[in-house]
C-alpha cells in the first residue's frame, strides 16, 4: 500500500496517517505493507512520525520522482491525496483517486481481504 498525501501534519493528512496508525495491526496480520508519500523532507516526516507515534515509513520525495513514477499530479510541491493497492504480484491491484481520509484505512482493509479471496 502507498498512499501519497499532500503535507506533514495537516489536518486531513494527520487524520489518515493516524488511521492507518490504528489499523497497524489489522494490516500486519494481512501482510500489508504501507508506505507514506509526500514531498515533505525526511526531518519533516522523522517529527511528523515521531508525533503520531507512526508505525510505517514516511518517504521523503523532495524531488517528486515517487510522485511522477506513480502518475501523481502535484500542486505548489503538494502530492495529491492518492493511494496505491499493491498486490501480491507486486502489480497495482486498486488505485484510490479521490480519498476520503476518515474512511480510506477501513477500505483499503475491505480490498486487501477481497484480493485474498
Amino acid at each position: 500500500m502507498v498512499f501519497f498525501y499532500p503535507k506533514d501534519d495537516t489536518p486531513g493528512c494527520t487524520k489518515e496517517a493516524c488511521a492507518f496508525r490504528d489499523a497497524w495491526e489489522r494490516y500486519s496480520q494481512a501482510g500489508v505493507q504501507i508506505l507514506g508519500v509526500s514531498a515533505d523532507d525526511a526531518a519533516s516526516h522523522t517529527e511528523f512520525a515521531k508525533k503520531y507515534g507512526l508505525p510505517f515509513v514516511l518517504v521523503p520525495d523532495t524531488d517528486l520522482a515517487w510522485a511522477n513514477a506513480f502518475g501523481v499530479k502535484t500542486t505548489m510541491g503538494m502530492t495529491q491525496r492518492v493511494s496505491f493497492l499493491i498486490g501480491p504480484d507486486g502489480t497495482i491491484a486498486k488505485v484510490y483517486p479521490k480519498v476520503d481520509p476518515a474512511i480510506h484505512s477501513d477500505e483499503v482493509l475491505k480490498d486487501v481481504a477481497a484480493l485474498g479471496d
